[in-house]
């Protein structure tokens, strides 16, 4: 079976339409939405009151199908066992790492190029690590 995002397919193969969320497991997580959108520059996208301590909390660029949910990590026992592997597209890598960098984001010293793309990370304020993509340039 073959999912299809197009529109002059859909309905063929599988209902699966996007991916919705992902998530990543926060030990704060007001200070990880001011992370997310004070420093990295998301948007707040949904936020609904799960327990009176704790929130459902979805960030992501605006106007992005797929949405970074900020999980608290009282609430999922096993979080350490449970690592993200979340790769952020971006136009222009190099002045995305001068960005962040400049937003006081800790970002790795170097973009790596490699045949599929060109890379760098960076780590959100619990540890967490993230890879930004940048497409390499034609010959």
């Amino acid at each position: 079976m073959t999912c299809y995002l197009n529109d002059d397919k859909a309905g063929e193969g599988c209902v699966i339409e996007n991916m919705a969320t992902v998530a990543v497991y926060v030990e704060d997580q007001q200070k990880s939405l001011e992370f997310w959108t004070e420093q990295v520059g998301f948007t707040v996208l949904r936020e609904e009151q799960m327990t009176p301590e704790e929130r459902w909390v979805e960030v992501g660029p605006e106007g992005a199908e797929t949405h970074l949910v900020i999980y608290p990590r009282s609430l999922m026992p096993n979080w350490e066992e449970l690592k993200p592997s979340i790769v952020f597209q971006c136009s222009d890598i190099g002045d995305t790492v001068e960005e962040l960098r400049g937003n006081g984001v800790e970002v790795s010293d170097e973009i790596r190029e490699m045949r599929w793309g060109k890379y760098a990370s960076f780590k959100d304020i619990d540890g967490n690590e993230f890879l930004l993509k940048g497409e390499l340039e034609s010959p």
